[in-house]
């Protein structure tokens, strides 16, 4: 791993050049004053609103890049001393920068194998025009394919505000087989799907879960556990081992063009480690990974999960990076966000909570993985949504920590909707994080049916866990529980609102526009254990940085989940443009398949009303 150098930071204002190119001096003064300066910039973006997210929260005018960290920040009469023969510099027109954006619970690698097999309604906002998609994709699906809707939306964001229904699906795909899934809570098939699965009145479902039949399609519920979701979606067709490397690209390609420069991938269900991680292991290996990527091992067997991590731990090393590029490029982080199975209480608010009382000997399951691990000095994570199971997993994790005397170098509780004040200050004395995600964004109003609306103004309590001074990390837990789009999750953090305008927080745990983007940078970054490397543009922290379509700080607060980045830089290296910064967008190879959704609708779906400026 390369040695972060100690850097100068000197501040800069007012210098104006044609964006994006390089720029050469071409006066004698201007010579010797850059003669003068030890250190030249590989990049200077300039007449910018730089939000360094530094502890004093400051803004520069312009900042510089060399090898692939930020050099200095400030006015852009001393970032001049900087500029170079070579050096790139771009004219940001005005716009903000702000720190490359850190999704801390992203099932990343999953998402990027199977990204150009799925239909997104991600940002769709009817279900007349989802049913319209399903339909089109449909005449262009070849035999033994599918139609696919695999999560990242809720029937709130659509006009009508409800799920479709299976006579519609089979109206808009009568001879293909579709499956749509809501969250991880609903499923649904047409009668082509049902088919296509064989699945009958006979057949049993997994327990906790139902078939209902509809006009020869079919309803598939979790109540709570949603295995039958699972096993549907692992019955479904693959991409070839070429079209998940060029899948995964494109994904990430999407992930950059909202500003995204890095991820905490949890593994997820259905997603083998080292198998099915080849999509984002060529492009680490090749260099050619346009995101930095933190990844946790996810057990696939249950019962079986401490022989999965006694080969792992013994086989792999926590925090090798297996890309040549970047620091922290492709590392492996250590286990989680399951742990074991029988200790998942799934957050499906459409039933009832799941207790952990029930599944037999989960703790001492808990206990011998957890203990395999801290043992090995293993970071861990682990799923908890409830305070009621929350506080039995800390019960296992405080009798490791006397047992060992010590537990894992870096831990978090995932997810936390309903912890309790308890659980906080167990956490909080075992130095342990939380990281958030805007699941409640899509399933609150759900919550609030069953829970009532009281429970969902702290639901996760955000504004006691930073007066606790928890280390936080905010995220989406995309792509099926969520849309991928970080700027919906700091709408959520800002506004307290659902994606359907449903208001959950109350305003005490709502949080100011510049606490929840610290959060998603600074914060984050504590969770793959480097806070001090990046999260702030600050001299000698990483070169991760976007350039905003509109200002994140000015626009009215409906416009935040409408934000896009315009050129998005990793290490130093534009991984993203677009408007006037389109031509420096690194080509990509054609979507491939060629029947993709993705080639005909792209990933996240945009609308007009959504950019309206103040």
């Amino acid at each position: 791993m390369k040695t972060i150098s100690k850097i100068l930071i000197i501040a800069m204002t007012g210098y104006a050049s044609v964006a994006c190119q390089p720029s050469v001096g071409n006066t004698e003064q201007e010579a010797t004053h850059r003669s003068s300066v030890a250190e030249v910039a590989d990049m200077i973006v300039t007449n910018a609103k730089v939000s360094t997210m530094d502890e004093a929260n400051s803004t520069a005018d312009a900042l510089a890049v060399k090898d692939g960290q930020v050099l200095a920040t400030g006015s852009a009469e001393e970032m001049d001393a900087y500029r170079g023969e070579n050096t790139q510099v771009i004219d940001a027109n005005g716009r903000r920068v702000v720190p490359g954006l850190n999704d801390s619970h992203l099932h990343a690698t999953r998402g990027g194998r199977f990204y150009n097999t799925e239909l997104r309604w991600d940002g769709v906002n009817s279900l007349e025009r989802g049913l319209q998609m399903i339909g089109e994709q449909a005449g262009r699906t070849p035999d033994g394919e599918w139609v696919r809707v695999i999560g990242g939306w809720s029937p709130y964001q659509f006009a009508e505000r409800r799920m479709p229904t299976v006579p519609e699906l089979n109206e808009a795909a009568p001879e293909t087989p579709v499956f749509v899934l809501f969250l991880y809570s609903q499923g649904f098939l047409n009668a082509a799907g049902v088919k296509a699965l064989g699945i009958t009145e006979n057949t049993e479902a997994p327990p906790g879960s139902r078939y209902e039949f509809i006009e020869g399609g079919a309803i598939l519920h979790a109540e709570p556990n949603p295995t039958i979701l699972y096993k549907t979606i692992g019955q479904l067709p693959g991409l070839s081992d070429e079209d998940q490397v060029n899948s995964t690209l494109h994904f990430y390609r999407d992930l950059n063009r909202f500003g995204l420069t890095s991820a905490i991938d949890a593994g997820g269900g259905g997603h083998l480690f080292p198998d099915n991680y080849g999509g984002s292991q060529v492009l680490a290996e090749d260099g050619e990974l346009p995101i930095r990527i933190s990844y946790y091992l996810f057990p696939q067997r249950p019962g079986q999960e401490h022989e999965d991590f006694a080969d792992w731990t013994k086989n792999y090393e926590a925090g090798h990076n297996d890309d040549p590029s970047h620091d922290h490029g492709f590392e492996l982080e250590g286990g989680g966000e399951f742990l074991v199975w029988s200790a998942g209480d799934f957050e499906n608010f459409m039933a009832a909570r799941p207790e952990l009382a029930d599944r037999g000997n989960w703790a001492e399951q808990l206990h011998q993985v957890a203990s395999l691990l801290v043992e090995n000095d293993w970071p861990l994570r682990i799923h908890a949504t409830y305070g009621e199971s929350l506080g039995q997993i800390m019960d296992v994790f405080e009798q490791i920590n006397e047992e060992q005397g010590k537990f894992a170098p870096r831990w978090a509780i995932d997810h936390a909707e309903t912890a309790r004040e308890e659980d906080l200050q167990r956490i909080k004395a075992m130095g342990g994080g939380v990281a958030i995600q805007n699941r409640m964004a899509f399933a609150g109003e759900y919550f609030v049916d069953r829970y009532g609306a009281e429970a969902a103004r702290n639901a996760p309590p955000v504004r006691r866990m930073l007066e606790l001074d928890i280390p936080i990390g905010v995220g989406t837990d995309a792509t099926r529980v969520s849309s991928y789009n970080p700027w919906v999750s700091l709408y959520w953090l800002v506004t307290g609102k659902t994606v359907g305008g449903t208001s959950l927080f109350g305003p005490e745990n709502q949080l100011s526009r510049e606490e929840a983007l610290w959060l998603y940078t600074v914060g984050s970054a504590w969770f793959s254990q480097e806070e001090g490397q990046k999260g702030s543009l600050e001299a000698g922290q990483m070169a991760d940085f976007a350039l905003l379509s509109d200002d994140y700080f000015d626009v009215d607060e409906e416009a935040i989940k409408g934000l896009e980045s315009v050129l998005t830089v990793v290490g130093g290296n534009v991984v993203y443009g677009a408007e006037e910064f389109a031509k420096l967008s690194p080509e990509l190879p054609s979507i491939s398949p060629d029947w993709s959704p993705v080639k005909y609708y792209g990933g996240y779906q945009t609308s007009e009303e959504l950019t309206t400026r103040r």
